[in-house]
């Protein structure tokens, strides 16, 4: 599958407790992608993103904004490997 890629994201600012994981989960449906996405205890907020680039890249970059209570301060993203997921979960 050349044509998957995959991202780990971890987005920083007020962003638990505004329903960030569960509009994610609904996003990344739209869009298409694979993944998961949870609450870390240092009160960021950790996913991992798999699909085709453009979908992948769109939900990257939907993540900058999140929901609308969510402020979004900060966006960390890198290279993860494919681990050909199906469906898309909140951890």
């Amino acid at each position: 599958m050349t044509d998957t890629i995959a991202r780990r994201v971890v987005v920083g600012g007020s962003v638990q407790g505004v329903f960030f994981r569960d509009s994610t989960r609904g996003e990344a449906l739209r869009l298409g992608v694979a993944g998961w996405v949870r609450n870390c205890a240092d009160g960021t907020v950790e996913a991992h993103f798999e699909g085709a680039p453009d979908a992948v890249d769109a939900l990257v970059q939907w993540c900058r904004e999140g929901p609308r209570h969510a402020e979004v301060r900060d966006v960390r993203v890198s290279e993860a490997d494919v681990e050909g997921m199906n469906g898309f979960t909140v951890r």
